[in-house]
């Protein structure tokens, strides 16, 4: 075969794939108008006539602020037309890297439906702040918030002010990230039912004006049991439990490890403090759950917390598992929320089976255009 013929046919393979993935996805955006339409149409019935954020106890002064500068996410009020861009938000997912975000939206984009060509990339929607990453799979935006409350908080704040610029309706937030069991076994996923702080008490406190003031820590109780009943459905070689989580202010002392570069406690008060939480019925040690449900709680926003587990703290400190190892504890929970979007999208959680076999077909196969 002649250089020119392969390459006409390496050339006729492309378009054929292209054809495909056009075709496969055309039937999802279809999916997703008609959810759209059946939600115009439900908003029409129910009397709204102009569509408004639900988000409640919000900063008066925001309507003031014109342009309003979301300064860690690099946009504006004025550059950015918010309800054109992110209106159309359902899902808030959230985890601590900027490649795990980018990981979550593009297995997200798969999901639902509206795959990717290999050579297309997710644009990096919060790369003007130079912080944070957030990309955009359809109705899902994934947003890197960095480790600890501090960083959370942030850009907590600045993603609700965009789902009220946007005037996005009943958006659902979800945190995905690691965290450390207690008496668990790595890999085990984690359904947050409640958080605690380091007195194991469900409150978050923020300093302001030099006092300290509470917040009740609150996830969604009925959005908790509704992702568990999915798992339970999947019939998965690994548990997946709803528990107490506890948040620490930093990894090392605030968690009680041995291995930081400080430590001015013994090994018993250590082992002493973790079967305390363990008696307390505190299942896994992670560093944002507290802020993240006080945080939306406060703004009245259905949120959940999904953790895997990297390590047994009554085992070991330390993490030892290998990068391919960690890979396949993070898709567990990255699963489970695909599962519940797509549930909440098209009323079914099934995998795009049939769009999978649309892809493999190819127009050239009956014309024999494909050598």
């Amino acid at each position: 075969m002649s250089k020119k013929t392969s390459s006409n046919c390496m050339l006729a393979r492309e378009v054929c794939q292209l054809k495909a993935l056009v075709r496969a996805q055309n039937k999802q955006l279809c999916l997703l108008v008609k959810q759209v339409k059946d939600n115009c149409k439900q908003e029409g019935q129910s009397g709204s006539e102009t569509k408004e954020s639900t988000l409640r106890n919000l900063n008066p002064c925001i309507k003031c602020l014109n342009p309003d500068f979301l300064y860690h996410l690099g946009m504006d009020t004025e550059s950015t037309n918010f309800p054109n861009v992110f209106g159309d938000v359902r899902f808030v997912c959230l985890s601590g890297p900027a490649q795990r975000a980018e990981k979550f939206a593009s297995y997200f984009m798969e999901a639902i439906g509206l795959k990717l060509n290999a050579a297309v990339k997710l644009k990096d929607l919060a790369a003007g702040g130079h912080r944070y990453a957030m990309f955009k799979a359809g109705p899902v935006l994934c947003v890197s918030h960095g480790i600890g409350c501090p960083s959370l908080s942030i850009v907590l704040n600045e993603l609700i002010k965009m789902m009220h610029h946007a005037k996005c309706h009943d958006p659902v937030f979800i945190r995905i990230g690691s965290c450390g069991g207690i008496g668990l076994e790595s890999g085990t996923v984690i359904i947050t039912k409640e958080a605690v702080n380091a007195e194991l008490t469900p409150k978050y406190e923020v300093i302001v004006h030099g006092k300290p003031v509470q917040y009740p820590a609150q996830l969604d109780e009925d959005l908790a049991k509704e992702l568990h009943s999915i798992a339970d459905s999947c019939n998965a070689d690994y548990d997946t439990i709803l528990g107490k989580t506890m948040c620490a202010h930093d990894f090392y002392e605030g968690q009680s490890r041995l291995d930081g570069a400080f430590c001015d406690y013994t090994v018993e008060a250590k082992k002493a403090y973790l079967q305390k939480l363990a008696d307390n019925c505190v299942t896994n040690i992670e560093m944002e759950s507290l802020g993240f449900a006080a945080i939306t709680h406060r703004a009245g926003i259905r949120a959940a917390v999904v953790c895997f587990t990297i390590v047994n703290r009554l085992e070991n400190d330390q993490v030892t598992a290998s990068p391919e190892t960690m890979g396949e504890w993070q898709s567990r929970p990255q699963e489970l929320i695909a599962r519940y979007i797509r549930k909440s999208i098209y009323g079914s959680d099934d995998t795009c089976e049939e769009d999978d076999e649309e892809l493999k077909k190819c127009d050239c196969d009956e014309n024999a255009g494909c050598c």
